[in-house]
This record gives structure tokens, sequence and C-alpha cells, in this order.
């Protein structure tokens, strides 16, 4: 398994767990003040709004949360003035991250970053130093409930780039530029994701076999993922279902 369907698969099972933290909430929150002031406070005409809103939905944000972001970000209120952010590095054991951030201090933000890579044996690097490493991509889920052949005809009609099975869900894979018509053309053919995002898929992996190196790399991942200002974050690891588990244990 990729490090991106690795890692993927645990922040799959932790935000059922994380769901109501405030921290969560926040993320989604965010994104949708954003997306909101960029396209506009109407979802039909902004896709990428529209794209929060289902996954600010599935994740629990209540609606009176959903609409005041997006007051916000259209300009109703006192908005904060945020601006997107990308830090690349390297955890231990060589392996590649990327942390893409909203903030609205960006020194402060920087700082608590570099510290974490520090804490636990990584560095801070400059830009562009592993984003190579990655593919961005569209990803686009569905539960397995769907009919399989259907929806491979169909993603592969509308030009996306593969179709992956993985434990608990499909995936589809598009390019940047034909991530939109790939969603909505799919929700015109009755299929109706349960996630749809960019992504960045590495394009190689590090396999990981030392316990300690692992802790270390999931004890970062996990700090980067629980601060305030950390959207998404994305590594090229791939470690052992048998370590994870004595990790988890």
């Amino acid at each position: 398994m990729s490090g991106h369907s690795k890692w993927s698969t645990i922040k799959h099972k932790k935000a059922k767990v994380d769901s109501q933290r405030a921290v969560v909430f926040q993320k989604y929150s965010r994104e949708l003040i954003v997306a909101a002031r960029l396209g506009g406070p109407d979802p039909a005409g902004n896709f990428r709004l529209r794209t929060a809103i289902e996954k600010a939905k599935a994740a629990g944000l209540p609606n009176d949360n959903i609409k005041r972001a997006i007051e916000k970000g259209a300009g109703a209120g006192a908005a904060e003035n945020y601006e997107e952010l990308i830090y690349e590095g390297y955890a231990a054991g060589g392996v590649a991250v990327v942390v893409e951030a909203m903030t609205d201090n960006r020194n402060r933000t920087a700082g608590d970053i570099r510290s974490y890579f520090t804490k636990y044996n990584g560095s801070l690097g400059a830009t562009g130093c592993v984003g190579w490493m990655f593919d961005q991509k569209g990803s686009i889920s569905f539960d397995k409930s769907v009919d399989y052949e259907k929806l491979f005809d169909s993603a592969i009609n509308l030009d996306a780039e593969d179709i992956i099975e993985e434990e608990e869900e499909y995936k589809v894979l598009t390019s940047v530029e034909n991530f939109q018509k790939v969603v909505e053309g799919l929700e015109k053919e009755g299929f109706k994701s349960t996630t749809a995002e960019l992504t960045r898929i590495p394009q190689n992996t590090i396999e990981i076999t030392d316990e300690n190196t692992a802790s270390q790399i999931m004890k970062l991942l996990d700090k980067l993922e629980e601060h305030d200002d950390v959207q998404n974050v994305f590594a090229n690891f791939d470690i052992s279902d048998d370590i994870l588990q004595k990790l988890e244990a």
C-alpha cells in the first residue's frame, strides 16, 4: 500500500474518532471562508465551495457553522485574512512530507511546524525540496456499495486517469484540470461520492521497517494534523500493518 493510501486510511479512521473536536471544525471552517472569499458564496457557481460544504457536512460541522463561515468569506462581518501556504521537509528515515496550511500569522505557523519537524528527528526544508516527489491529483471516493463496473466505465468515459480499489472504498483519480468535470459527470450518472478533494500522491514510497523510526514519523504527522493552521499532510512512507498495530497498542 502506498504512503498516500496508508496515511489516508489512518486519517480516515482517526476522523471517525476526532470528528467532534473543535480543531477539526476549525479546519473545515477555514476552507469554507477561503473558498467563499475567492469564488463567491454561491456553491452552484463555486466548485471549491461546494466540495468544501460537502466535506464539512460529512465531518459533522453544524449547518449554522457552515453558513457563518461562508458569510465571513463573502464579507459579512469580520473575516480573518487567511493565506494558503505549503511547507516541505523530511521526517525521520528520509520520508518526504508536504504540509498544506491556512494561516493569519505565517511566522507563528512556520515556527510551530519547524519545531515539530525538529522534535521528531526531521527537518523543515525550502519550498520545492520534496514537492516534486508528489503528483497532484483529484481524488473521488465511493462506498463499495456502488457497482464497480458501472463506475469504472463512467469514470473512463469522463477521462479519469485511474480507478483504485482500497480496503473500504473505490477511488477515482483525475488530473487537477479534469477534477471538476469528473466529479460533476459522475454525479449526473447517479454516483454519490463520499469525498472529493485535490490530493498529492507520492511517485515512490520509502519502506520503514524500524519501529522507532516509524514511531517518530507517526508522531510528527499526528502533531502536524492537530495544528489549527494545518489543512492537509502528505507523506511518502510505507509502514507494515504489524508495526502500525504495535504503535497503536
